[in-house]
């Protein structure tokens, strides 16, 4: 029987992501906030593998957690949805996505490491999507921990607008609010000057609750003004609240669910994605569980016992049971019959979800990563701007161990790439493989190892072989006269063509210039047909042409003989015979690569570039130190650039690339394409 769900609010609820670097105990501070909340009995452990969050078998073996994970609890009259996010850089793919589905995200700092890069990552994130942003010190009853020296490297690092909300005593045993109270004693600072300090920083933003305050004091304002002026200002970044916890004991972790129930923003407060209609207007959205139904799918899970679950945020309606919902432009209307609220791997069935909600649906095979699903017959279509996801820049070329398994590995890729928005499949016809690519290769071994564990199939890898191009730099002619003789009908069909080189990204020309009909009209097709084959295999390496004109001028027929594959055969053989005459090249992709590296390692970076034939475009300074070298390089050269770029930046460094051009390779490296290639075409 389905749950009921008639008492949750759209202003009841609230929705946040725990966030920050890998290590800062967010898992263990998510299994103690639901245990606060009384939504499990008993606290798990990332030791034991026992967690909500951590259900996959290798996030288990890895003691971290490699996706996101959904559950939900209930505190102070409020229903608050949480999503545990993975915090190594190596699978960002989910939680980026998980940032698209809530108002708040609650970045995790170890009290004992400090700042990370995690961190700072995490912070950038939220900030350009204009999320509200809470920094929640874990381990404060660690030895070590120095949470006053702490707090200072925040301000500094996030701006002045970080202030303590509440604070940790006794050690780190207990934690007081600072906000709402204003006498106790702390571990450090005063908690009568932290409340003045953070109530001076949120009333200033509002003229009302600024006016009220300088008249009659802090007496004269309400639990609801306070609470519209602190989420205004977390709205608008001028306030990112400090809270502290101790998630191994439990110490803050109620006063943190306070926080969230009374002052963090609701689904109506916050700021929704744009949405835009099929002509490309943009979409007014409200969190109204009576108007349209609009919502973005923001994860995919394929389960072994309920199949494809698209997971859910609801941005306006409600959707319940028997709900005909659209997906995109889609004018054929799926029945919502199988709604779920999650709670990490477990599906509770409901009847309904309002505004601003979490939920997922389940066996819908069309539904996709990014899908949005409405009810509005209004609109042909109703879309969301795509979300800025890292480039997957670590590849890997697939073989089958078993032959006959190639539509189970198709498959198995395809449920693979549909929940990782940054694990891409290509296949490449003209190579001849199927190319993984991901953000690293620990990410490329985890999506291996989890499609054997899944599907049962077993590759194995190699490096994918860099896609160069052929052309030519020299203009030449070639002939070919096809002729065969088989006791009956005849083969025959001679070409004359000329081949010139054309500019950078012009592709491929061909031009009939055939005078007096020495070869028919319609023949023409099939000598175009045979150049084209001819330049798929290519002509010195084995890798496709291009940027070429080929202009056929002259040939000869017979009225009996001459026949379609004839003029195939001496098409492509004419060209062959020209294009080895015409200087033909190897090209190289190169792409335009930006690094973002802390300032003090330029140096070893800069120099690595330059041993990778890289040309340095220039660089710019960021805030925090770093430093953007923007640069252009052979692709083939960066085959293993981002295990060299972390272990050169103690794994600060990150990158991306984006096609640029291609150009021709040095002789060196063409004399070795031409000799590797060689035996190859000598079997063909």
């Amino acid at each position: 029987m389905p749950h009921s769900t008639e008492h949750i609010r759209t202003e009841t609820i609230r929705n946040i992501a725990l966030a920050g670097h890998a290590g800062a105990g967010k898992t263990t501070l998510f299994e103690a906030l639901l245990l606060a909340g009384g939504a499990i009995q008993t606290a798990g452990t990332v030791e034991r593998g026992n967690t909500v969050s951590d259900t996959d078998s290798q996030e288990k073996a890895r003691v971290h957690s490699i996706d996101s994970c959904i559950a939900h609890l209930d505190h102070g009259g409020c229903h608050l949805n949480l999503i545990d996010t993975a915090g190594s850089a190596d699978f960002r793919g989910a939680t980026l996505s998980a940032l698209g589905a809530v108002e708040t995200v609650a970045v995790v700092v170890n009290a004992i490491n400090g700042i990370e890069h995690g961190t700072r990552r995490m912070m950038t994130h939220a900030k350009q999507r204009g999320l509200a942003r809470v920094l929640v010190v874990n381990k404060i009853d660690f030895d070590g921990a120095d949470l006053a020296a702490l707090v200072d490297a925040l301000r500094e690092e996030f701006g002045s607008e970080c202030l303590p909300v509440n604070l940790p005593a006794g050690g780190g045993r207990r934690v007081l609010d600072c906000f709402f109270h204003s006498e106790g004693a702390t571990d450090f600072s005063s908690l009568a000057q932290a409340h003045q300090r953070i109530l001076d920083q949120v009333v200033e933003i509002n003229e009302a609750t600024m006016g009220a305050y300088l008249d009659r004091g802090e007496a004269a304002l309400t639990a609801q003004q306070l609470h519209d002026a602190f989420e205004q200002c977390l709205r608008e970044g001028h306030l990112v609240p400090i809270c502290f916890v101790s998630a191994r004991t439990g110490a803050g972790v109620r006063e943190l669910l306070d926080v969230a129930a009374r002052l963090l923003p609701n689904p109506a407060e916050g700021n929704p994605p744009p949405f835009v209609r099929g002509d490309g207007e943009p979409l007014q959205v409200s969190a109204d569980p009576a108007s349209h139904v609009i919502a973005d799918v923001f994860k995919i899970v394929n389960d072994p016992f309920v199949g494809k679950l698209g997971v859910f945020r609801v941005w306006q309606g409600t959707i319940r049971r028997d709900s005909q919902l659209l997906i995109d432009d889609g004018h054929k209307p799926f029945k919502v019959s199988h709604l779920f609220r999650l709670q990490g791997k477990t599906h509770v069935a409901i009847d309904a979800v309002t505004a601003g909600d979490i939920a997922a649906v389940a066996k819908v095979e069309e539904i996709h990563f990014d899908a949005v699903l409405h009810d509005s017959h209004d609109d042909d279509r109703i879309a969301l701007a795509p979300l800025a996801f890292p480039t997957p820049m670590v590849g890997l070329a697939l073989e089958i161990t078993h032959k006959g398994n190639e539509q189970k590995l198709s498959h198995a890729l395809a449920r693979l790439a549909e929940e990782d928005p940054c694990f891409r499949v290509e296949h490449h016809k003209e190579l001849n493989q199927t190319v993984v690519r991901g953000l690293s290769d620990l990410h490329l071994k985890v999506m291996l190892e989890r499609m054997r564990e899944r599907y049962g199939v077993e590759v194995s890898t190699h490096p994918p072989r860099i896609a160069y191009r052929e052309t030519i730099a020299g203009h030449a002619e070639g002939h070919y006269r096809h002729k065969k003789q088989t006791g009956g009908a005849g083969q025959f069909g001679e070409v004359f063509l000329r081949v010139e080189p054309l500019e950078r990204g012009a592709g491929f020309e061909f031009v009939d210039a055939v005078k007096g009909g020495v070869i028919p009209g319609q023949f023409l097709p099939a000598i175009e047909k045979g150049v084209r084959q001819a330049m798929g295999r290519g002509a010195i390496a084995g890798y496709p042409l291009q940027d070429l004109r080929v202009t056929v001028y002259d040939g000869k027929h017979h009225a009996v003989d001459s026949k379609e594959v004839a003029f195939v055969s001496a098409g492509s053989r004419a060209f062959s015979d020209a294009v080895g005459k015409a200087q033909p090249v190897v090209l190289e992709p190169i792409v335009n690569l930006e690094v973002v590296i802390p300032e003090h390692h330029v140096g070893d970076v800069t120099g690595g570039l330059a041993g990778k034939r890289a040309r340095i475009l220039g660089t710019d300074s960021q805030r925090g130190g770093e430093l953007v070298i923007k640069a252009q390089a052979p692709l083939g050269e960066l085959t293993d650039y981002s295990t060299e770029l972390k272990s050169m930046t103690g794994g600060r460094g990150r990158y991306s690339l984006d096609l640029s051009h291609y150009e021709p390779v040095p002789a060196s490296l063409q004399k070795q394409l031409r000799e590797a290639w060689k035996p190859r075409a000598e079997e063909d």
